[in-house]
């Protein structure tokens, strides 16, 4: 991966029952918090309508560096690790580069 180069995070999350709402919300103040992050060039937050459990996260940054710093703020620790986390009962993050429009 380029490290330089524009990267999409997609997080899909599986949250465990009952609490829903409360990682909506934990949520809400995360993407408030990322989306003021220099570095940070979008963050949507999706929930499916079959399976309200699941959430997808598609998060856009504008090189790896941004990432890193956004995973050693303040408010990941405090928002993701210690509070999020523990109440999913899956988590599956992937790092998306866009592919050079230039080549086959």
């Amino acid at each position: 991966m380029n490290p330089a180069a524009p990267v999409t995070v997609v997080a899909r999350w599986s949250v465990t029952t009952g609490a829903v709402e409360t990682v909506l919300s934990l949520v809400c103040a995360l993407q408030r918090a990322t989306l003021a992050e220099p570095g940070c060039l979008g963050y949507d937050v999706f929930r499916s309508v079959d399976t309200p459990n699941e959430l997808l996260l598609l998060e856009r940054y504008v090189d790896t560096a941004a990432i890193d710093a956004h995973r050693a703020a303040a408010h990941y620790a405090d928002l993701v690790v210690q509070r999020i986390l523990p109440l999913l009962a899956e988590r599956k993050v992937e790092f998306l580069v866009a592919r050079d429009r230039g080549r086959r």
